[in-house]
């Protein structure tokens, strides 16, 4: 007689066992029409999962994270079966759910088609439609490794061979087709609906190793409704007219090379922007009381070693020997640095909170495969910052970063901001007395900052607490840049320490932050949520000044150069293309303003402006321009 708690604390008394599908009827009837999954104290099982015992459930639908996610394993299922009745001969592989989506690998000789992906949805379509009943069984290990033999199926004989001895394994059925599988899976194929797309084909080594047989990997996306989805493929149709690689190309703002990959060759106007963007910070920053230092790229393994890093991140850093056979390696992260600095001269608690901040830059070997344009690189800028204080400051220096953070991101543009906080880890260093504070400052920073937050439970560093910053752009996307960190742990290890009100020597605890994160990254995320059309102040060329013709060469040149005594990046065309080419040209390059001097203007001593996005056009007295612009262009950027 199982007892039934919901999650709104009522319950219900059965007198005997029961599936989940039936405790979703017995609360009722469109509930149960709904249902996708169930969760029995706190574990995820199919609506088909035996219940008899007292526990607590929670029925999920597809209007629910859990239930959408269901849906898109589902597909990633229905894809692979579709495949196989498409294409005999094709082996499985793995297919699990991502971001948004999923995909399903496939060893197969034949590369899959454009019109390839087109069929095998259309397949989907029909497996939906048969309505074929999807249900679990559990297999002993040796008899599912010799089945999934016996049917050609190798690299699923292969990862049940990598399950330790003893165990059984879920094999989940849809219809005939069947799959090696955790689960949860909808009651059928008919519950999926038809509200899915494949998106495209890329290659992928089975597992990651690229030793082994490029298999090929069909991505897809599922959805709960047709709107979802025609919403999702509008975002990523938009999403690939404001690529920052098509745009870098487009503005003559950056491009990489094969001779140095993952590594950012800056052109002129790329450079104005990236040297924008830091003088605005270092000004923040000196407001907020940081002092800003330059610390070595090249640190002995020694250091990286007493510190913790090598241990952790050994093997994404780049060394080398020198003929005295020492090691060192390419900074990573600022961090020992930072603390280097710090440990010059004592320091007394009147010191703390000491603020140190460094434009660093960083290397850190990611896989070629995973490098992406400016939003993975393995060369890029930090502008992380480290405060060192004592355990009572913690909590008002997390209020203090976090809110700069915030206006920092509001003056870019960015509004909409969502908080990731972690707690403490299973596996950490520190007192838990010293925990306690940390995370309590840290949440109270959270709590504090008003916005929408998520708790990432035991998620947090080995060495503290930790916050994320998630920022959402023009079309929706998230993108996690900032973050704050308690150090419980580094300042020990290397030797940092103050001297207290009563003359003891204590360790200072050690806030890690960064507010961009990356700057390479941050400015290819600028450019997609602007699609180019950045805010005047930050614009790289803010204006270029044409003139109608030869006659008028002079003039513009006299209005370019007052337009830069005014503090504005500005331009003069003198190049011999008529006046709509360079409109076009220089619209194009997304020049937020296009100044027309022509007779009427040299006369009346005026621009003509043509503000970028439209083709309406206005004289303004050229004085008033200079006013007006100059103000607008200091007072975002202050």
């Amino acid at each position: 007689m199982p007892l039934i708690t919901l999650p709104d604390g009522n319950t219900l008394d059965f007198p005997n066992k029961v599936t989940g599908l039936e405790v979703a009827e017995k609360i009722s009837k469109s509930l149960s029409k709904q249902a996708s999954i169930i969760s029995v104290n706190d574990e995820l099982k199919d609506l088909s999962h035996v219940i008899d015992k007292d526990c607590t459930i929670k029925i999920f639908t597809p209007k629910d994270k859990e239930g959408l996610e269901t849906i898109r394993h589902d597909t990633a299922h229905i894809t692979a079966m579709a495949v196989q009745e498409l294409f005999s001969g094709t082996q499985v592989t793995i297919g699990p759910i991502i971001e948004n989506g999923f995909y399903y690998d496939f060893s197969r000789k034949e590369p899959f088609t454009e019109e390839d992906l087109k069929k095998i949805e259309n397949k989907m379509k029909e497996i939906v439609d048969r309505d074929v009943p999807t249900t679990r069984e559990v297999w002993n290990r040796d008899k599912a490794i010799s089945h999934f033999k016996e049917i050609g199926e190798v690299y699923k004989a292969e990862i049940i061979e990598s399950i330790p001895k003893g165990e059984d394994v879920s094999i989940y059925f849809h219809g005939d087709w069947h799959d090696l599988c955790r689960g949860p899976h909808l009651p059928s194929t008919g519950k999926i609906g038809k509200y899915f797309k494949l998106t495209k084909v890329s290659g992928a080594y089975w597992r990651g190793d690229s030793n082994n047989e490029m298999l090929q990997r069909i991505y897809g996306t599922s959805w709960a409704s047709q709107k979802d989805l025609d919403e999702y493929l509008k975002r990523i149709e938009e999403a690939e007219k404001r690529d920052h690689r098509k745009l870098g190309k487009e503005m003559d703002l950056f491009h990489f090379r094969e001779e140095s990959p993952g590594a950012v060759f800056w052109h002129e106007k790329g450079w104005k922007l990236f040297q924008k963007l830091v003088a605005y910070m270092r000004g923040r920053q000196e407001k907020a009381g940081y002092k800003e230092v330059n610390t070595p790229e090249v640190l002995d393994r020694a250091l990286w070693e007493k510190s913790g890093h090598w241990e952790k991140y050994g093997e994404h850093m780049y060394t080398s020997e020198t003929p005295d056979e020492k090691v060192f390696a390419i900074k990573p992260m600022n961090c020992p640095g930072h603390v280097q600095v710090f440990n010059q001269g004592l320091k007394s608690y009147r010191d703390l909170p000491l603020r140190i901040s460094e434009f660093g830059k960083v290397h850190r070997y990611e896989p070629s495969g995973a490098l992406h344009g400016l939003l993975r690189v393995r060369a890029f800028t930090q502008d992380d910052a480290h405060i060192f204080c004592t355990e009572d400051q913690i909590t008002e220096e997390c209020l203090i970063v976090t809110n700069l953070i915030l206006d920092i991101y509001k003056d870019l543009g960015f509004k909409n901001v969502i908080l990731k906080y972690s707690d403490r880890p299973d596996l950490r260093v520190g007192d838990d007395n010293v925990w306690d504070k940390a995370e309590k400052a840290l949440l109270d920073a959270v709590k504090a900052s008003k916005l929408e937050y998520t708790i990432n439970k035991g998620e947090g560093a080995f060495y503290g607490p930790k916050i994320e910053f998630v920022l959402r752009d023009a079309i929706g996307r998230d993108w996690q840049c900032g973050t704050l960190q308690v150090d419980l742990n580094l300042p020990g290890r290397l030797d940092a320490s103050f001297v207290d009100k009563d003359g003891t020597k204590k360790i200072p605890v050690m806030l890690h932050r960064a507010l961009f994160g990356s700057l390479e990254r941050f400015i290819g995320i600028l450019i997609e949520n602007y699609a180019g059309k950045f805010p005047f102040w930050i614009a790289p060329l803010q204006v270029v000044v044409i003139p109608i013709s030869e006659e008028f060469d002079n003039y513009a040149k006299e209005v370019n150069e007052k337009i830069r005594e005014a503090g504005m990046s500005s331009e003069v065309d003198l190049k011999n293309h008529n006046l709509n080419y360079k409109i076009r040209e220089h619209s194009l390059s997304k020049i937020p303003l296009l100044l027309i001097c022509g007779k009427k203007e040299v006369d009346s001593n005026s621009v003509t402006i043509r503000r970028l996005d439209t083709n309406k056009q206005e004289n303004m007295e050229l004085n008033l321009f200079l006013k007006t612009f100059s103000a607008l262009n200091k007072a975002s950027s202050n």
